[in-house]
């Protein structure tokens, strides 16, 4: 396994030690965490791209439509919650 030297500012490499984390493990976690929501961002920025193409750009009716429906479930999962 290759090995990369990382820099922690001196209050985070403190505390790392104080709790007796593992620090290799928590890295490699966080980078294929932060790789994985890289990856899904420019999938559904592709994806949205393909949408566009297939059914043109929104158009002030379709975007005032949209903001109806995301207030209904709004209005409906507070009503719900309470």
């Amino acid at each position: 396994m290759p090995k990369m030297q990382v820099y922690l500012p001196d209050d985070l490499h403190a505390a790392v030690k104080e709790h007796g984390l593992p620090a290799s493990d928590m890295l490699q976690k966080a980078v294929r965490e932060e790789i994985r929501r890289l990856e899904l961002i420019k999938a559904g920025e592709e994806y949205l791209e393909k949408l566009r193409a297939e059914v043109g750009p929104s158009t002030p009716e379709s975007k005032a439509w949209a903001e109806e429906i995301i207030r209904q479930v709004v209005r409906h999962s507070e009503q719900t919650a309470s």
